[in-house]
């Protein structure tokens, strides 16, 4: 089942991206970075790089007589790592000229601004520690692509570190004129902005003067950040305390600012509605406030704000329910490239829900659309995918099991519990075919059981009970443990297995009235077998206490947990 969409709304203080667990914020962009650099904290940057590229700019010049002192050389050298100038050779001055290095402003100088919560420089939008359900700036690539610009252009730049320029094109060059991308760099982008007193007041001083919302809103996060660090070290406790909350009182005003002003910025709006939506900097929880936010958003085309409006609409959180407004929103999100849009989207026209036709062909649409921008925070189109092409004679999609099989692998191996669980199931039991391997098997259940996953921690119940000659030792204790994790989530089988363990003695000691108990509540959840076995243990009466401890076989048989 997938996973219902009252999680979102409770969860404003996560990744807003993720349908299931509310983990958030990756934006679709229509701008790249080359139409709009990104900005961070200001950093002084120094003459040097400036100065570098002035020498660039100029004409080209015959090199020097050899040993002759060229001021040209001498600043390369001291700003690039530049070798010593080069002996004169047949080309002369007709050689090319070498290419300047890449602007501050290049995109191999562009990074991601999780930097301001985890200690890298910040230079674009993304996501604060406190920013909740926050997507990527608009002056981004899509943040749900599988590797952004960023990562594509520092990747690019690594190997340019590790791999050498071919040399110029110039007789008589004796030693080598490749930059030294370590030393050209005008910005240490490994380093953290830092969290100090004197940094934060003058980068107060020079934002002043930035009419850039974004820059602003940048400088609103770092201060929150910086709230965090200061009272997280600070020697004097009562001091920082009191200064990392002047630093959020001002961080709330420039974003409302923000969020408020004639030009209103989206990302601004949806931060703060985050922060109302789960009381976030220490603003009292008002949904009305985080919904009119979200819309606002919403009407310059955010698509996660859209998809949180979309939310509100269904769930009736700050406004009143209305189905028709919900899909509406959904439509919009998805339109706007908003991945969980994509997914519900997918699962409302599959079911008709939400007061829409069924309509199979557009709903696979979305989640194909969905599952090919699949990540740790939306695997769930990839699940649902493999969930249709399962099932033999569909009329929804071609049967294959290697492609479903694929899907699921796709899912588990980015983290999803309820795809790591079918994996245990399939490498089990031999199905899609996969070979049975308890190997395998145990490992996939043992990941999703380690995420809190109830049917996983019952089938490794299961392989506790008998054990797996040469893999997992046979365990009672284990079992019993691993099975009243799972019954204390509600997982009916669980409850049962439960009992049986209390009445048999596995695990446990033998407890007949501790058994009736479990076998009560699973039967509270129409279990047939736990009403079956209340009804026998009735009719026994105390007979049933005194049964003999059953094989490993016959315990297995009896109790049907997996």
């Amino acid at each position: 089942m997938p996973p219902q969409f009252v999680d979102h709304y409770s969860q404003y203080g996560t990744n807003h991206r993720g349908p299931h667990d509310g983990r958030e914020a990756d934006g679709i962009s229509i701008h790249s970075h080359e139409e709009y650099p990104p900005r961070g904290p200001p950093s002084n940057y120094g003459s040097s790089s400036n100065s570098s590229a002035g020498h660039f700019q100029r004409g080209w010049s015959p090199a020097p007589p050899p040993g002759a002192y060229n001021p040209l050389y001498a600043a390369a050298s001291n700003v690039l790592g530049m070798g010593p100038p080069p002996a004169p050779g047949p080309l002369g001055p007709s050689g090319p000229p070498p290419s300047a290095p890449p602007s501050l402003h290049s995109p191999v100088y562009s990074v991601d601004n999780n930097s301001i919560a985890d200690g890298r420089a910040s230079l674009s939008a993304s996501q604060s520690s406190y920013a909740g359900s926050y997507r990527a700036s608009p002056y981004e690539h899509g943040a749900n692509s599988h590797v952004s610009q960023e990562t594509m252009s520092l990747h690019s730049l690594e190997n340019r570190e590790i791999e050498p320029r071919p040399q110029y094109n110039r007789a008589g060059t004796s030693a080598s004129v490749t930059p030294s991308t370590h030393k050209s760099k005008a910005v240490d982008l490994t380093s953290a902005p830092p969290y100090t007193k004197e940094y934060i007041d003058q980068y107060r001083q020079r934002i002043k003067a930035d009419p850039d919302p974004e820059a602003h809103f940048l400088y609103a996060k770092y201060l929150i950040d910086a709230a965090k660090k200061i009272r997280a070290n600070g020697k004097d406790q009562r001091a920082a305390k009191k200064y990392s909350e002047v630093l959020i009182v001002e961080s709330i005003k420039v974003i409302r600012r923000l969020a408020t002003q004639g030009e209103a910025y989206d990302e601004a709006q949806f931060f703060l509605a985050n922060c109302y939506g789960t009381g976030a900097l220490g603003l009292q929880v008002d949904h009305e406030r985080a919904y009119h936010l979200y819309l606002q958003a919403a009407k310059q085309n955010h698509a996660p704000a859209s998809y949180r409006v979309a939310v509100c609409n269904e769930i009736g959180a700050g406004t009143k329910r209305e189905a028709g407004r919900a899909a509406a929103f959904y439509r919009k999100a998805a339109s706007l490239g908003d991945t969980p849009a994509m997914y519900k989207l997918g699962m409302i026209l599959l079911r008709g829900s939400l007061g829409e036709q069924r309509n199979p062909r557009e709903a696979i649409s979305w989640l194909k659309r969905a599952a090919e921008q699949a990540d740790e925070e939306n695997p769930h189109a990839l699940h649902e995918l493999g969930l249709l092409h399962e099932v033999p004679n569909s009329p929804l999609v071609q049967y294959d099991p290697i492609y479903a099989k694929n899907l699921f692998t796709q899912a588990a191996q980015l983290g999803y519990t309820q795809s790591q669980y079918k994996l245990g199931q399939c490498y089990e039991y031999g199905t899609l075919s996969c070979p049975v391997d308890p190997k395998r098997s145990i490992a996939w259940y043992t990941k999703a059981a380690e995420k809190g996953d109830a049917e996983a921690e019952l089938a490794l119940s299961g392989w506790y009970l008998t054990g797996s000659e040469g893999i997992l030792k046979q365990s009672d204790s284990e079992a019993y443990l691993w099975a009243r994790r799972a019954a204390n989530k509600g997982l009916s089988k669980a409850e049962y297995a439960v009992g049986y363990y209390a009445e048999v003695g596995i695990g446990i000691k033998q407890d007949i009235e501790f058994a009736k108990r479990w076998y009560m509540r699973a039967a509270a959840q129409d279990n047939k077998r736990a009403m079956a076995r209340l009804t026998d243990m009735k009719r026994a009466g105390t007979k049933r206490a005194n049964v003999a401890r059953p094989t490993r076989q016959e315990a297995k048989d009896e109790c049907v947990i997996c």
